[in-house]
């Protein structure tokens, strides 16, 4: 059974084993569940905020991503209006006074139990040791490099492999921080340049060799020395693509949910409903649908539950942090298989077609979930939405 840094629930609840020949392994329930259980609660064994969302002020703890800004603060970022001030202030749950950063670099944490840890994990390795950063640094130039080649929306973050390579770097027993990687699913040779492609871009494929020089001066660790190589870091975005979740929050979406809990009268709830509305309407007019602080992270519980078109347990992030929780969509009966949906809402209600596409590029597998097992007979063509894509592709 594989062990994890469960933060709530008992492991002693949940096995990883082999699903099957084709699946490998999967995660599967040693009791009943009830619908809306939680089943365990995970932190990552690393996150990383992705850079172009950095860049564009979503300010998030470097830890652990929980936002930083305000409510308001956030709100009036991404509405451009600078005056805007929110009902009901007590609906947001940001500490400003409990944040701190590093003396030296002023990256920034939710607090000091997080910047602890991030010395004791990595950061001491990762510290540019000066605010602003010097661009000639080698991590600064990586970072420069990466934003150059891989426009948003971002599929994968470089500072996810430089805080895989800290970890190691720092860590007390270094084959002990390389088994944490290598549980992960590998892909094929022929795989990884498919995932490749598809994190970078057909016309980026050959600039990601421009990352290595940089990679090898700020990190270069003996111990994994097969990553820096041109296969090894295809490799390392190959491992990020396919176990790689997303992770998003929101010091506004909290305070939203917070003000829906609100015991308001009648009026007063119609006027802040109202309020509401339109703030998401002006978002919505100046900063389209990039709403959170926008990362990926590896799990090792998440990462070993498979994917179903029609899924029992999703994945959620209550604390508005990256600790994941997988909680359940129904009632899961001992010894069933607890899978999740690797698409997004709108995804998973394409055509049979469609998902199968998307998880292909994006997993590297054919889903043989009961939803498409009933759909295997449907002609192959794209959902409306794919065909839409593709005539403006043409145009």
């Amino acid at each position: 059974m594989l062990q994890s840094r469960v933060t709530s629930g008992k492991i002693a609840e949940i096995e990883v084993r082999i699903a099957d020949d084709r699946k490998g392994k999967g995660v599967f329930a040693k009791q009943r569940f009830r619908k809306n259980d939680v089943i365990f609660r995970e932190k990552p064994i690393v996150c990383a905020q992705f850079l172009w969302n950095e860049y564009y002020k979503y300010s998030a703890c470097d830890h652990c991503m929980k936002s930083l800004e305000t409510a308001e603060e956030m709100a009036r970022r991404l509405s451009a209006i600078s005056s805007l001030v929110l009902p009901y202030p007590q609906c947001c749950e940001v500490k400003k006074d409990e944040h701190v950063s590093c003396p030296a670099c002023q990256t920034q944490y939710c607090s000091t139990k997080c910047k602890e840890d991030a010395e004791k994990l990595y950061h001491r390795v990762l510290c540019m040791g000066q605010h602003p950063a010097d661009p000639e640094h080698p991590i600064a130039k990586l970072q420069d490099i990466w934003r150059n080649m891989h426009f948003p929306p971002e599929t994968a973050s470089i500072m996810l492999i430089a805080k895989m390579i800290a970890k190691i770097k720092q860590a007390p027993d270094k084959s002990e921080a390389v088994a944490a990687f290598s549980q992960f699913r590998r892909a094929t040779v022929n795989e990884e340049a498919d995932i490749t492609h598809k994190l970078l871009g057909e016309e980026f494929q050959g600039d990601i060799d421009m990352l290595l020089p940089f990679l090898n001066e700020a990190l270069k660790e003996e111990t994994v020395s097969h990553w820096f190589t041109s296969e090894g870091i295809r490799s390392l975005f190959a491992l990020i693509g396919t176990n790689g979740q997303g992770v998003g929050t929101s010091s506004l979406s909290v305070y939203v949910h917070n003000c829906d809990a609100l015991d308001l009268n009648t009026d007063d709830r119609q006027r802040l409903d109202l309020f509401i509305d339109q703030l998401y309407v002006d978002i919505e007019k100046e900063s389209g649908s990039f709403l959170n602080c926008e990362g990926s992270a590896l799990y090792s519980l998440q990462s070993c539950c498979n994917h179903s078109c029609v899924p029992n347990a999703e994945v959620t992030f209550p604390d508005n942090d990256a600790a994941v929780s997988v909680m359940a969509l129904q009632d899961i009966q001992e010894n069933e298989e607890i899978c999740i949906s690797y698409l997004g809402e709108c995804d998973i209600g394409r055509s049979r077609h469609s998902r199968q596409k998307i998880l292909r590029e994006n997993y590297l597998f054919n889903c043989n979930c009961m939803k498409c097992q009933s759909q295997c007979d449907d002609a192959d063509v794209t959902s409306d939405e794919d065909e839409e894509e593709m005539e403006e592709d043409s145009n």
